[in-house]
């Protein structure tokens, strides 16, 4: 009977000692990379979130990449090298009408904050006639900013002669368009800071302007949402905490700190000026807008037909968002916000 008593007694010291160290040891986190195209501070939610260990928090260990565009980001997507993308609708809706079997979830971005720069010698959207504008890529989210911006202004590009350059990300683009080897860019407010102190004109700040739309969105292969919905739910959650750090005002210095890194800028006051935009534009509203993306798809149409065709409800998936709504995770970070 001693012997029993001892036995147990061990075993019980060596049970405990196994589950205090798993308790105390690092928990595994699923690795998760993330590509982009935008060079700019609509990454800002997902660099956060890196940043701050807002994804850490939820169990995900997210690296983020940038890529050269919106198709190269759909083609990591789907051979698997990444498991996520931060995209441009437009680029998704391409992707889609190309095969590729997609699925978006959240997006905190429903307004366009950027300016219509343009050079010296320009001082009118008349004079805008045969001049040329950067983009990153046809059918990118830079060009379909572009786009709208010009059809909300009355320009069409195909009467008015403007063409559409593809220059390269946005740091590229501010380049040509100080060495006037183009004549206009639809850029971010850091950008066009930088540009008009060096003596380009604005002609326009596209907040003003009220029109359907959703930027820079989550998105995922279509087997990943069905196969591994916890691993996506956590995604979104991280997306909005992102989104209550950066409006939470007691946090603009570290925000600021993130967008500096980044986006590799030298001065404090366009860290500011990035920080004021991303502050400006972010949103908890983050469901899918279907309104928003069938206005997209009408624009992205133009430069590929099978576009049109598409079931956009085939394409966004609202459920993870509702869920955050029903189990009062979004009304509480609203409240956070004192929304």
């Amino acid at each position: 009977m001693g012997f029993s008593v001892k036995r147990w007694s061990v075993v019980g010291i060596v049970s405990l000692i196994v589950n205090l160290s798993a308790l105390s040891a690092p928990q595994a986190q699923d690795k998760i990379l993330i590509t982009y195209g935008g060079q700019n501070e609509t990454a800002g939610p997902m660099w956060v979130a890196v940043d701050k260990g807002l994804f850490k928090n939820l169990g995900l260990e997210v690296r983020m990449v940038q890529m050269r565009s919106g198709q190269f980001n759909v083609a990591a997507l789907m051979s698997g090298d990444a498991q996520a993308i931060w995209a441009g609708v437009s680029s998704v809706l391409l992707g889609v009408s190309g095969g590729a079997k997609i699925g978006c979830v959240g997006s905190p971005f429903n307004r366009i904050t950027r300016e219509l720069i343009v050079r010296r010698d320009i001082d009118s959207l008349a004079g805008l006639r045969d001049r040329v504008f950067g983009v990153q890529s046809i059918g990118g989210g830079l060009w379909l900013q572009t786009m709208i911006v010009l059809d909300r202004l009355g320009l069409d590009p195909d009467k008015q002669g403007l063409k559409m350059r593809v220059i390269g990300d946005e740091p590229t683009i501010l380049q040509a368009l100080l060495a006037s080897n183009i004549d206009a860019a639809v850029i971010t407010y850091a950008s066009a800071g930088i540009a008009k102190r060096a003596g380009f004109r604005s002609l326009m700040n596209t907040a003003e302007l009220r029109v359907p739309y959703q930027g820079f969105t989550m998105c995922t292969r279509s087997d990943l949402i069905a196969n591994s919905p916890d691993l996506i739910q956590r995604l979104v959650k991280g997306m909005v905490e992102a989104v209550v750090f950066i409006q939470d005002p007691r946090n603009k210095r570290g925000v600021m700190e993130v967008l500096k890194k980044n986006l590799r800028l030298s001065t404090d006051g366009d860290a500011e000026t990035s920080y004021n935009s991303l502050h400006l534009v972010a949103s908890l509203d983050v469901a899918p807008d279907p309104e928003a993306w069938r206005n997209i798809q009408k624009f992205v149409s133009r430069v590929s037909p099978k576009v049109a065709q598409l079931d956009i409800h085939q394409i966004i998936n609202g459920g993870f968002v509702k869920t955050l709504e029903e189990t009062g995770f979004l009304p509480e970070a609203r409240k956070k916000l004192g929304l």
